[in-house]
């Protein structure tokens, strides 16, 4: 066993997207049910560095998306011995409440209230027994740690095809090829999608988007409906996936949705944003469906598990910058500016 008792180890404190240091901090101390980690690898989420969804607790250790290594099993757990190699969830449901039996899990009151400690941007976390019974994936020996923070965000955009009702044969307009963006349309790609467009307004993500299976890579400034319909035999898209906050690109989406057909909108706004849209000409005799998606469920994280033990989405290939953990900084500038960078990784014993 990993002696960490009394020991201080590394973090990279957030305290704003320009301000990330790395500080020292006891390792955490685990009890019954509880397991400690040492992190491997742990990916920056665009939700990462939206600041006006964290700053008001601020300094934070973020880092929720996790591959690593047990070093230490508390007492009653039987399916993790020190040396095994997992990916946690960092929230997870209760299974039994009105929300977890209706399928909403990530409605559920104790997802939204568990949590590893301190979080992933740390050489070592905390994984508390209830995340330990419901939420730690064993990993296969040949899936690395790296790949292993595509878990987390593979799971959110299958349960957000799941809930907009992909089916094959549909076309589909992803509008933001970030990392969300390119895993939405991977998944697309994989449940038989038939024509699959994506935009964006980066050129370095819309080369990314035709490397990694797009039809065709619009600029999010053409007319979006007309270049669609040339692309897909005169029809909008069945299916239109939103993964910018931008009021512009919901706006894009409302118009270039065709009639019976699913608008998800996958990424937050600013808070107090409003987008204009009028009911009857968007929603009023066109069956238009316009749904949401939060986080993930577990049946989520083990299917995007499997995705990825079996190669069907190539999810190494989108790994733009592996940094060390002193690096962190640079690596929450690259994901806020979204410019040349697609999935940046924190290594934290390097």
């Amino acid at each position: 066993m990993t002696d960490t008792g009394e020991k201080n180890m590394r973090v990279a404190m957030w305290y704003n997207n320009r301000d990330v240091r790395v500080e020292e901090t006891p390792v955490p101390q685990i009890g019954p049910g509880e397991l400690l980690l040492r992190v491997e690898a742990s990916g920056i989420c665009g939700s990462d560095v939206m600041e006006w969804y964290r700053l008001d607790r601020a300094p934070l250790v973020l880092g929720h998306e996790i591959g690593g290594q047990v070093v230490e099993a508390g007492n009653g757990v039987a399916d993790f011995k020190e040396g095994a190699r997992v990916s946690a969830a960092h929230h997870v449901p209760c299974n039994t409440c009105y929300y977890c039996l209706r399928g909403h899990h990530t409605m559920c009151d104790t997802l939204r209230k568990t949590n590893f400690e301190p979080g992933g941007f740390a050489e070592y976390v905390r994984v508390p027994a209830i995340n330990v019974e419901r939420g730690v994936f064993r990993l296969p020996d040949e899936m690395s740690y790296e790949e292993a923070t595509f878990i987390e965000p593979l799971a959110c955009v299958l349960r957000g095809q799941r809930t907009a009702r992909m089916q094959p044969g549909n076309s589909v307009l992803v509008i933001g090829s970030g990392i969300a963006g390119l895993l939405h349309l991977q998944l697309a790609r994989t449940l038989g999608a038939g024509r699959v467009v994506a935009t964006d307004i980066n050129e370095f993500r819309l080369n990314a988007a035709k490397r990694f299976g797009a039809d065709a890579a619009i600029h999010a400034r053409e007319d979006l409906p007309a270049r669609f319909r040339e692309v897909n035999d005169g029809y909008l898209a069945d299916l239109v996936i939103v993964c910018t906050g931008a009021t512009a690109a919901t706006v894009q989406a409302f118009k270039s949705v065709e009639r019976g057909g699913t608008v998800l909108l996958f990424a937050p706004t600013d808070p107090g944003v409003a987008t204009p849209v009028s009911l009857n000409e968007v929603f009023w005799r066109t069956d238009v469906t316009l749904t949401t998606s939060y986080g993930a469920s577990p049946y989520d994280y083990q299917t995007a598990l499997e995705i990825i033990r079996a190669g069907t989405i190539p999810v190494r290939r989108m790994i733009t910058h592996r940094l060390a953990l002193a690096e962190a900084g640079l690596g929450f500038r690259l994901v806020a500016e979204a410019g040349d960078s697609i999935k940046v990784i924190i290594e934290p014993q390097k």
